[in-house]
């Protein structure tokens, strides 16, 4: 699975050294965060935020070669449910699997995790199944995605604060035109020239991708039409 800026990775610490954090990445290797990027503030003790062989959700900020850079303290507490709630639903699919495929299954799984996440992989095999039945014939694929698609999914929710401002006399007719909704995005009013932008999706990463687009549009949007955009960073 190829990695870029910006994306949610699931990772395991594998060791501290002085002001570093070394992890293993969820099928992508390895990567490292700095101390700077594990919480904002001061940082009187690593341990209190990383410990090995802990389970955490980061954030890529750079890729150089084989060194990915990453970033604990840049991730949400929604971005890091909804990643957790995806690994914690792989795990059951990875149960569905086994009953359906029996010994096959390691070589099943290898097979399709060397191109992706077996979670995006089965998502996407729920809508067009052909891959699925290439991999392990259409029979177990249908049993497998008759199983799927009984089991409940949360909904991932992502939300960030704006702030949108201008000196404009018609000022609020211009913001209302730059934050148009749409279905997939909510917008609701908090204070003056505070705004909260809310998407919900099936999978964290579509949400992200929602989310970022729809904000870098309103952020081209705030430019052109003169009017100053800020993101809340939490």
């Amino acid at each position: 699975m190829n990695l870029e800026e910006g994306d949610l990775v699931l990772c395991t610490v594998d060791k501290i050294e002085r002001t570093s954090v070394f992890v293993n990445i969820e099928g992508n290797g390895q990567g490292s965060i700095i101390l700077s990027e594990i919480a904002p503030g001061r940082i009187r003790n690593l341990r209190d935020y990383v410990v090995p062989k802990k389970k955490i959700v980061c954030k890529v900020l750079r890729i150089k070669g084989n060194n990915i850079e990453l970033s604990l303290r840049r991730v949400s507490q929604k971005e890091r449910k909804g990643v957790l709630e995806e690994y914690k639903q792989e795990k059951s699919y990875i149960g569905v699997l086994k009953g359906v495929l029996g010994n096959k299954v390691e070589e099943i799984i290898k097979k399709i995790t060397e191109q992706e996440r077996l979670y995006d992989f089965l998502e996407e095999a729920k809508e067009n199944p052909k891959r699925l039945e290439e991999i392990v014939g259409k029979k177990d694929a249908e049993n497998i995605l008759s199983i799927l698609k009984k089991e409940k999914q949360k909904k991932i929710i992502l939300k960030k604060e704006i702030y949108l401002t201008t000196k404009e006399a018609d000022g609020i007719e211009i913001i209302k035109k730059i934050l148009k909704e749409t279905l997939e995005i909510k917008i609701s009013y908090i204070a003056a020239g505070r705004y909260s932008i809310k998407v919900e999706d099936n999978e964290i990463k579509k949400a992200d991708t929602k989310l970022k687009e729809f904000l870098k549009e309103v952020e081209k949007s705030s430019k052109r039409l003169n009017v100053e955009f800020n993101l809340k960073e939490k």
